[in-house]
């Protein structure tokens, strides 16, 4: 059964902002690398076998963290791992937004010292930590992970494009399989060196050229 922690945490309605980034999608979309649900399913799995693995990585080792905080480190790790300055910007602005919000919703020790030590964590780190003071498990914190780096684009896509939302969330079911993948592969490290460093240079790309646009509706 999965732990209540981890169903408000994939909520879309959790109030910590990922509403307005679209990882890459709005970008993907105005090149015309996106354009129909085939081509969005392509984008998907390709976000989710990188940065999507990276993060599902990083949120379990967060978690496995959580009880001997050693944030600062893993959080320089996770910015070793995101080429794009413009990345590593939206997932501090997500990862600050996700801190505030848990500090409220459950309150922990953990939270606290995460905020005094790295207040703008990577959005991935900052899962983990919640998971763990929701009451999730480190395969759940992981789990969480690869579905946001896949829903997000996913509803972005619905929006930009007008597509047929109930095709949309049945691509997103299709993927469960990939995502259980990608989670179970994504237990906590001995040492952060073993961290996964998936690769996205067409993501790094996108993201610096949406960084650059004079219009754009998501932030990143």
């Amino acid at each position: 059964m999965l732990s209540p922690g981890l169903l408000l945490l994939a909520d879309s309605r959790l109030p910590a902002g990922g509403h307005a980034h679209s990882g890459g999608a709005e970008r993907a979309i105005a090149s015309g690398a996106v354009h129909d649900v085939p081509s969005l399913e392509r984008f998907l799995r390709g976000r989710l076998h990188t940065a999507g693995a990276l993060a599902a990585a990083l949120a379990a080792a967060a978690h496995a963290a959580a009880e001997r905080p050693g944030w600062e480190l893993l959080d320089e790790e996770a910015d070793a791992r995101t080429a794009s300055p413009a990345q590593r910007a939206a997932s501090r602005t997500q990862g600050r937004l996700l801190l505030r919000v848990a500090r409220r919703v459950w309150p922990a020790e953990a939270l606290e010292e995460l905020a005094r030590r790295t207040p703008s964590p990577h959005h991935p780190v900052a899962l983990g930590v919640a998971a763990y003071a929701a009451g999730a498990t480190a395969g759940e914190a992981a789990l969480a992970a690869a579905y946001h780096a896949v829903s997000g684009p996913a509803t972005a896509a619905v929006r930009l494009l007008g597509l047929d939302p109930v095709a949309v969330h049945a691509l997103l079911a299709a993927l469960g399989p990939d995502l259980a993948a990608v989670a179970g592969r994504a237990h906590p490290p001995g040492s952060w060196a073993e961290l996964p460093a998936c690769s996205a240079p067409a993501l790094d790309l996108l993201a610096e050229q949406h960084a650059r646009a004079e219009v754009r509706l998501f932030v990143s």
